[in-house]
C-alpha cells in the first residue's frame, strides 16, 4: 500500500507540475499576445519600432508568470489562473512604467551604437553602450521579480536595488540573460514550442537565478553568501 501511495503522489506532483507549466504558458502568450503577434506576422528587423511600442505590455504578464512560479516554488500552489491575475492586476501599472521605461532606454542606447558603428568615436563608444543596455535589461528583470513578490514597492526604489544587486551578482545576471535569449531565439524561430513548452522550464531558472540575486532585497533578515 505504501507503494501504491508514493507511485500516486508522484504522479500526481508530476501531473501538477504539467499544468502549473502549461497553463501558465498559455496565460503568458495572451498577456504577450501583441508582441508575439508582431513577432509571428512581421519582419522583426523590419518592424522593430512596433514591437518596442508594444514591448511593454508583456510586463505584468511576465511578473504574473513570476508570481505563479514563485507560488509553486514556496508551496506546490496549482491556482495558476487566480495566482496570475492576482499579480497581474497587482502590478500592471508599475510593470509596464518599468517596461517602457526600460523598452525607451534600449532603444536609444540600440540607435546610439547603430549611428556610432564604423566611425572612429564607435570603438570607444559602443562596448559603453553594449554593457549600458546590459544593464538596462537586467535591472528590469529583476524588478520584475521584485513586483511579482513586493507589488507595493515603490518603482523608484526597486530599480536602484535592482542595478546594485545585477551588478554585484553579475555571473547570476549573465546566466538570467543567457536564458532569456535562448527563449528569445526560440521565439523568433519556432513560436509555438517556444510558448507552448519552453517558457515555463525557462523562465523558472530566470526566476530561480532572480531570486537568489534578490535574496538580500526580499529577505533582509537572510545571511549574505559568500561569494560577492
Amino acid at each position: 500500500m505504501s507503494g501504491v501511495r508514493i507511485r500516486h503522489e508522484t504522479f500526481q506532483g508530476v501531473f501538477d507540475l504539467v499544468y502549473v507549466g502549461l497553463l501558465t504558458n498559455l496565460l503568458l502568450a495572451v498577456g504577450c499576445l501583441p508582441l508575439v503577434a508582431g513577432l509571428v506576422m512581421t519582419d522583426p528587423s523590419r518592424s522593430w519600432p512596433l514591437l518596442a511600442l508594444v514591448a511593454p505590455v508583456c510586463a505584468p504578464a511576465l511578473c504574473a508568470a513570476f508570481g505563479v512560479l514563485s507560488a509553486y516554488s514556496a508551496g506546490r500552489s496549482t491556482a495558476v489562473l487566480r495566482t496570475f491575475a492576482h499579480v497581474w492586476r497587482a502590478t500592471a501599472g508599475k510593470a509596464t512604467a518599468a517596461g517602457a521605461l526600460a523598452t525607451a532606454t534600449t532603444v536609444v542606447l540600440g540607435v546610439d551604437a547603430r549611428a556610432a558603428w564604423g566611425r572612429p568615436v564607435g570603438a570607444a563608444a559602443i562596448p559603453v553602450l553594449v554593457v549600458a543596455m546590459v544593464l538596462v535589461a537586467s535591472t528590469a528583470l529583476l524588478a520584475m521579480v521584485v513586483l511579482a513578490e513586493r507589488p507595493t514597492v515603490r518603482l523608484r526604489d526597486a530599480l536602484r536595488a535592482c542595478l546594485y544587486l545585477a551588478v554585484r551578482r553579475w555571473y547570476l545576471t549573465v546566466a538570467s540573460l543567457s536564458v532569456l535569449a535562448v527563449l528569445e531565439t526560440l521565439l523568433a524561430a519556432r513560436p509555438a514550442v517556444a510558448l507552448g513548452l519552453a517558457a515555463s522550464p525557462l523562465l523558472y531558472v530566470v526566476w530561480a537565478n532572480s531570486r537568489y540575486t534578490l535574496r538580500a532585497a526580499l529577505e533582509p533578515g537572510a545571511r549574505p553568501a559568500s561569494r560577492a
